[in-house]
């Protein structure tokens, strides 16, 4: 195999590794994500399979810390279409997430100020792991939501005005 064609190989493998399969646009409307963190998740086979076909829902989820571990609370994966109900999953059951000890010591820690919450941003598949991308947010009010909406909206204005000159 030559060079080139070892390279074009690997290109293709680091953009199939980083395919995105859920994504919660709303909490970063919703937050101002001061921090993230790219975790694992402990899933069932057919919670794998209906995620892969895009059956998965972060809007309403959050993240817990309890007995030193991470929990994932009310996020929405579809029953697999083609397996049967014995063997299928509950779609709002609590998930471990998967982070070393001192990352959970650390977010604890800052999840102790007031105002903080743990948001899952978006599910990715990372070489054959899924994981999860978890934001430290604090919460907007409708004051800071306008005054985004606003800075968005002025910088398009500019990159246009100076994409025409």
């Amino acid at each position: 195999m030559t060079k080139a064609k070892a390279k074009k190989t690997t290109q293709a493998k680091r953009n199939a590794a980083k395919r995105l399969l859920a994504d919660n646009r709303l909490a970063r409307h919703q937050y101002e994500i001061l921090e993230t963190l790219e975790t694992g998740i402990a899933l069932m086979g057919t919670e794998v399979k209906s995620i892969r076909s895009g059956q998965a829902n972060l809007r309403d989820g959050f993240c817990l810390i309890r007995k030193d571990e991470l929990h994932l609370h009310n996020v929405h994966i579809s029953p697999h279409s083609h397996a049967s109900t014995y063997f299928n999953h509950d779609p709002l059951r609590v998930r471990k997430l998967l982070a070393h000890k001192k990352e959970i010591q650390k977010l604890r820690a800052k999840l102790d100020r007031k105002g903080l919450t743990l948001i899952p941003l978006n599910l990715h598949i990372k070489g054959s792991w899924i994981k999860l991308t978890i934001g430290l947010g604090k919460g907007r009010k409708l004051h800071d939501k306008r005054q985004e909406e606003k800075r968005k909206q002025i910088s398009k204005e500019t990159n246009s005005a100076l994409a025409r000159f």
